[in-house]
């Protein structure tokens, strides 16, 4: 019994030294000041390790750089430009020849195959260019001005095109019927013709000086093709 209490002292003995010692060796480590660990600045992510990028509160967080003012968020608007995108156009674009701004002639007979063939030329005798496109009127009369026949018809399987006359320059349209000595038609002798220019209701007249032209019966029909540049000559 004495050799135990004897142990026992021994062994109260060393843990007391070694207590004193650990606790000199910390007060030297640290040097006796107690400091806090210093704060850095700066941004640092969540250490959540959410792959989505959200904090503990459910939102994401506001990237570097993303400032909120309208100049960045306005789509890029502008209102210092005056250009409103769409199509010019010019003032001096050709626009249609009016009635006033023509006159009318009756080219030569281009006989052939029973036909007699006429060029109804309308010059353009503005100041300005114009255009002409598709077929004119026409009708025969006679001195006091009563039509001679039908109206004529126009020519099938022509195509219309816009032709466009600088001052001076003449577009042409043909005028046929079959020849009445030949078609047995019965005729009449014209004193002019009337020619109404495409889209216009005004007329021109024209003195005809070709003779005697089929007004009724057999093959009495008179037709019209469209203008074409030129004067048909």
């Amino acid at each position: 019994m004495a050799h135990t209490s004897q142990s026992l002292r021994r062994g109260a003995a060393l843990l007391a030294s070694t207590a004193a010692a650990l606790g000199l060796l910390t007060a030297c480590g640290n040097g006796g000041q107690g400091k806090s660990p210093e704060s850095v600045s700066g941004t640092a992510a969540p250490a959540t390790g959410n792959a989505s990028g959200t904090d503990s509160s459910g939102t994401s967080p506001v990237p570097s750089g993303s400032g909120s003012s309208s100049a960045s968020q306005g789509g890029g608007s502008s209102t210092g430009g005056s250009s409103t995108g769409g199509t010019t156009t010019s003032s001096a674009a050709a626009t249609r020849c009016h009635t006033s701004e023509l006159s009318a002639s009756v080219g030569g007979n281009n006989p052939g195959a029973g036909q007699e063939n006429f060029p109804v030329v309308l010059t353009n005798k503005s100041g300005r260019t114009c255009t002409v496109r598709g077929y004119p009127g026409a009708a025969f009369v006679n001195s006091s001005g009563t039509q001679l026949g039908p109206d004529p018809q126009r020519e099938s399987g022509t195509t219309a095109t816009t032709v466009t006359l600088k001052p001076g320059q003449s577009a042409w349209a043909g005028l046929t019927f079959s020849n009445p000595e030949i078609s047995g038609a019965k005729t009449a002798t014209p004193a002019a013709l009337l020619v109404t220019p495409p889209d216009e209701k005004d007329s021109l007249k024209v003195t005809w000086k070709n003779g005697a032209v089929p007004v009724s019966g057999n093959a009495s029909s008179v037709r019209l093709g469209v203008f074409s540049a030129g004067t048909g000559a």
